[in-house]
């Protein structure tokens, strides 16, 4: 038995539909907030209520040998908490660890955590990319209880020798996708001109099939276990070149005007959010060369089939 935290959100639902349609015919069960969803026929419903540092998972985790755990507080570009470092670590800290602690002492044999890039910083330098053991440097508290979660997971995996994976995926994209890559779409459908047509930075990011890929394989390959890995399509865009790419799959080519990146760099730093100018002009690179090497894993999915996959998600959802 699989189980499965977050199965509502986005990446969850994704993982709980590729698990049932797998060949190896997993068993699944998903923990939920509250009884009254409909679930297919093949998944095992267990009222969990929220992620909390004192919630009881005993049911949950019943016959479970492994549990993908995507349930957290994400990140929020307008975080209205008095103390949000201390939200992010109610949950994605403490309410994960709690459960972690609670599997080893269930017999869970290997625990699957999503954690984020923002473990590992908020940008790099064009060409030298982050690295999956490389140095943890997270400047904002959802990526700051990330790297705490991670911290107490490989505590706990080497008191009780539940097997951990982590991993930490860049912006991800996909069916059903929302906030700034649903507005990225909805600017490009609507034809609105944007000063975007001259950035050359390079990012990396990850198709929401290829993630998913990536967590099922990670569920039973030996070499994964106690191990942190990183996770792309294999290919970065500028975000001149995303838009070009995206306005393809939408079939709405985009259009942009070529303001140079410094110019929006100044406008950013103008109206007091330099977030904005980092996000569309600067880099963050990924290298996933240990995923391939010791999984053998490539990405199944290619950034313009992902994009199309995306387009064809959006579209189907704003349809009058």
């Amino acid at each position: 038995m699989i189980l499965v935290t977050g199965a509502t959100g986005f990446l969850g639902k994704a993982v709980l539909k590729h698990l049932l349609a797998d060949n190896q015919a997993w068993r699944v069960a998903v923990a939920v907030r509250k009884a009254g969803q409909q679930w297919p026929e093949k998944v095992l419903p267990r009222v969990m209520g929220d992620l909390e540092s004192y919630t009881d998972w005993s049911v949950a985790l019943d016959d479970v040998f492994a549990v993908v755990h995507c349930a957290a507080r994400v990140h929020v570009m307008n975080d209205a908490a008095i103390d949000p470092l201390a939200e992010f670590r109610r949950i994605n800290v403490q309410g994960t660890l709690n459960l972690a602690r609670q599997a080893a002492t269930a017999g869970v044999r290997r625990f699957i955590f999503i954690s984020s890039i923002k473990v590992n910083g908020e940008s790099t330098q064009r060409g030298s990319p982050f690295f999956a053991d490389g140095i943890c440097a997270p400047l904002d508290p959802y990526g700051v209880s990330k790297m705490e979660a991670e911290q107490g997971l490989r505590d706990i995996s080497a008191q009780t020798g539940m097997e951990v994976v982590i991993i930490r995926p860049p912006l991800v994209y996909g069916p059903g996708v929302k906030a700034n890559f649903a507005a990225m779409m909805r600017w490009l459908k609507r034809g609105i001109p944007l000063p975007l047509g001259a950035i050359h930075n390079q990012r990396s990011l990850v198709a929401l099939d290829n993630l998913v890929d990536l967590i099922v394989t990670c569920l039973s390959h030996p070499a994964a276990a106690n191990q942190t890995f990183l996770v792309s399509d294999g290919e970065d865009l500028s975000t001149t070149q995303l838009l070009r790419r995206m306005g393809n799959a939408l079939g709405k080519p985009a259009r942009l005007i070529p303001v140079p990146a410094s110019v929006l760099k100044l406008g950013a730093a103008l109206v007091r959010k330099p977030e904005l100018a980092q996000r569309l002009c600067g880099s963050l690179q990924v290298d996933i060369s240990k995923t391939r090497e010791l999984l053998g894993w490539r990405p199944p999915v290619s950034v313009d089939e992902g994009l199309r996959r995306a387009a064809e998600g959006y579209l189907r959802e704003t349809v009058v």
